[in-house]
């Protein structure tokens, strides 16, 4: 990720953002972290700048440190918004994070769960619910 794609989405500046996207920059770079601007954006609370994001097409579940997803970082800093952008969109809710305490194996809706986070819990579970009811009945 170039230093003019960080300091688009650092000002979330629209304008900056697609002119930088009309002339080639990667929606998906990643940066120093390993974190791409969809990661950066969920992790700040920016919720207008994930929505653009997402419509543009960033990738929903790249990952990064500690295997978190846009959809982690968003839970893990509180932004219910950018929580329910993420799910809307059809972001992964079952990826797990790895390699540090609090984070391995423990998905978005247990870290909601840890943060005692209701309104979380709620779009996070209602997910989970809907995709276990997609994949079909469940053998006794």
């Amino acid at each position: 990720m170039n230093k003019a794609w960080k300091n688009a989405l650092r000002s979330g500046s629209f304008e900056k953002l697609a002119h930088l996207f009309s002339t080639g920059a990667d929606i998906n770079a990643r940066d120093e972290h390993g974190q791409t601007a969809l990661m950066n954006a969920a992790r700040v609370g920016h919720s207008q700048v994930v929505e653009w994001l997402i419509a543009h097409g960033a990738a929903l579940d790249h990952t990064a440190k500690y295997g978190l997803s846009a959809l982690m970082l968003a839970v893990v800093n509180g932004h219910r918004d950018v929580v329910r952008a993420l799910v809307d969109a059809g972001a992964d809710t079952g990826l797990c994070g790895s390699g540090a305490p609090g984070f391995a194996g423990r998905t978005a809706l247990d870290l909601a769960l840890a943060r005692n986070d209701s309104g979380m819990v709620e779009i996070l579970g209602s997910e989970s619910v809907r995709k276990e009811d997609s994949s079909g009945p469940k053998p006794p």
